[in-house]
């Protein structure tokens, strides 16, 4: 025990003596205190004014520097979680692997963490591959830029004085345009192996070259991801593709090996000339959606990259003699019973999912009888836009798209004129002799509107 203590105090004394910190001034960085949320720099000030040190921290910084402007914004310390807690009265502790407090201001969330202690090998808790699974000590600000991932990510911004402390070199880093990581490339994503994704993620969104160092190893360590718990590759995947440039960032995940495995079957969907193109416009079209800051949808976009493997069982089980609608049903399931083993995609997102598949047989019936119900229906419009991508990628006519779109926006002369005028021979279901019933709760009166009642129960 003694000796172990003896060891850690001899590693911060060395580290503090190698990582003295470059303090920047806003006349070499260019920002600007009135350029960051007020919210953020009102909860450095509280700090400071209660004797800790709080600093603007990581991504937001990086990304000021860049010319992006941020998502959000955290804020580093030296206070305790329970010393934040007792400054904000709108705040709250979180987090049990390392608790942090979210502080409220307005309809903004701060993440306010406390200084994190550097590894110690030989103390943290980790899995057989190396990954840390518990490290929770607090630590100095020097141990906190440390443990940061990359050099970009370790920055300090003050907004009392308007000054970066940049403890390895990030701000250069980034005027270079090289992601770089701190420390051992080779143990850093042996602790973490989500960091591979983010390298690849940050790479992308920010226009910087992968540091080789860092970049080597990616491709022989790819294999890691497999231990990583699915809620969380979920989580990182979502970030990647909702960065607002999900191309470039699948384009360097299939460069650097890492595409394996964690959309099962993507491979196969690329390979298809139909269904490559359908999942780059997906992509494109998300990317344009994030970047214009319009609202976009987990479900439609994991709806667009697994649809060519639910297309693929479909019809081969309506090849077998399968009912169509039972057949779609058991390919969804499959496709998506595969996708889980490795992320873990949440049960309203599935549902999302499943609806805009379901609806898509129904665009094929352009009858008076269904049309009316479809339209109605509430996942159309994102149904819709579903069937534009297919039309778009040369799947199903693009005609058809532009009917759907003229009868959801026209009125009730100009839908009946689009009825008559639609093509005939079209699936509209059997005949039924009409028979007297007594009055009953409604209920869907087709296999497609019953199966729709159960996804939406």
């Amino acid at each position: 025990m003694i000796r172990k203590l003896l060891r850690k105090v001899f590693r911060r004394t060395a580290a503090a003596a190698h990582n003295e910190p470059a303090t920047i001034p806003l006349e070499q960085h260019g920002i600007r205190r009135a350029q960051i949320s007020p919210a953020a720099a009102k909860v450095c000030d509280v700090l400071q004014e209660g004797g800790h040190k709080a600093f603007v921290v990581g991504g937001a910084v990086r990304d000021l520097l860049i010319g992006h402007p941020p998502k959000d914004y955290d804020v580093a310390t030296s206070a305790t979680p329970e010393q934040v807690r007792a400054l904000f009265r709108r705040s709250r502790i979180i987090g049990r692997r390392f608790k942090i407090v979210h502080v409220m201001s307005g309809r903004e969330t701060i993440e306010v963490s406390t200084f994190r202690a550097s590894h110690d090998a030989e103390a943290a808790e980790t899995d057989e591959h190396g990954r840390v699974l518990h490290d929770n000590v607090f630590g100095s600000q020097a141990e906190d830029a440390t443990r940061r991932d990359f050099t970009a990510n370790a920055l300090y911004y003050d907004p009392a004085n308007e000054t970066i402390v940049d403890y390895h070199h990030g701000v250069a880093d980034i005027r270079q345009k090289t992601l770089r990581m701190i420390g051992d490339p080779r143990a850093r994503y042996r602790e973490d192996p989500v960091r591979m994704l983010r390298a690849v993620r940050l790479g992308a969104k920010l226009g910087l070259a992968i540091d080789p160092a860092a970049r080597t190893p990616i491709r022989e360590m790819a294999e890691l991801l497999e231990n990583v718990p699915a809620a969380r590759l979920f989580d990182e995947m979502l970030k990647l593709l909702f960065s607002g440039y999900a191309v470039q960032c699948l384009r360097q995940l299939r460069e650097e090996g890492l595409h394996h495995g964690l959309l099962p079957l993507l491979d196969v969907i690329l390979e298809q000339p139909m269904g490559e193109r359908f999942v780059w416009l997906s992509l494109a079209n998300t990317d344009e959606r994030v970047r214009a800051d319009k609202p976009v949808s987990p479900g439609f976009l994991f709806a667009t990259l697994l649809w060519h493997q639910v297309l693929a069982g479909w019809e081969k089980r309506k090849q077998a003699g399968e009912p169509s609608q039972p057949a779609l049903f058991e390919a969804m399931d499959d496709v998506l019973d595969s996708q889980a083993r490795k992320l873990a995609i949440t049960r309203r997102i599935v549902g999302d999912i499943k609806e805009i598949w379901a609806l898509q047989p129904r665009f094929d019936r352009r009858s008076s009888r269904f049309a009316p119900r479809l339209i109605e229906q509430p996942r159309f419009r994102a149904a819709w836009d579903f069937l534009r991508l297919r039309a778009e990628s040369g799947e199903v006519p693009m005609e058809l798209a532009q009917w759907w779109d003229d009868y959801a926006h026209a009125g009730h002369d100009e839908r009946e004129r689009l009825l008559a005028a639609a093509p005939r021979g079209e699936a509209t279901g059997p005949k039924r002799r009409k028979r007297r019933r007594k009055p009953q709760a409604a209920q869907p009166d087709s296999a497609d509107d019953q199966s729709l009642a159960r996804l939406q129960d």
